[in-house]
């Protein structure tokens, strides 16, 4: 099992629990972003810069991301294709996709961004909390207790 990161958009107090996991399991996490990426010297976290373009970085996980492999990622675009190969995906906030949820949280990501192309503001998510930390610790704890 490898840990995948769509690392353009994910918080630092994140990655930071991240590298903290791979040193601590051993477990190889790979950094994802069209920008250059300063990571621990570790033979556990590699960085992997892609070049600039819409959804460059989510592409290059999904063409790598096997069965059994935990991709860290917000868009739910790319969380369904993770699930769909027999991945698992966890978003910053610390909620689990699986094949249960994702196709519901796709529909409404996709009516939501419909109404947003027709001109209805719709606001964006919450700013990133103490608790959103957390609960992506404590669920990342979990994940890696019941799948490692």
């Amino acid at each position: 099992m490898q840990i995948w990161v769509d690392a353009d958009a994910c918080p630092a107090v994140i990655k930071d629990i991240l590298y903290r996991a791979a040193q601590r399991t051993g477990l190889m996490l790979v950094l994802v972003a069209n920008q250059p990426l300063r990571v621990p010297n570790s033979p556990h976290i590699r960085a992997i810069q892609v070049p600039k373009g819409f959804d460059v970085a989510d592409h290059h996980i999904a063409s790598r991301v096997q069965p059994g492999d935990l991709v860290i990622t917000a868009d739910i675009p790319l969380a369904a294709a993770v699930v769909d190969k027999g991945g698992y995906a966890l978003n910053p906030r610390g909620e689990l996709y699986s094949a249960e949820n994702i196709r519901e949280l796709l529909d409404m990501r996709n009516f939501m961004d419909t109404l947003r192309s027709s001109g209805i503001e719709t606001g964006g998510p919450a700013a990133f909390s103490h608790a959103d930390r957390q609960a992506f610790a404590n669920r990342l704890d979990r994940f890696l207790a019941t799948h490692t």
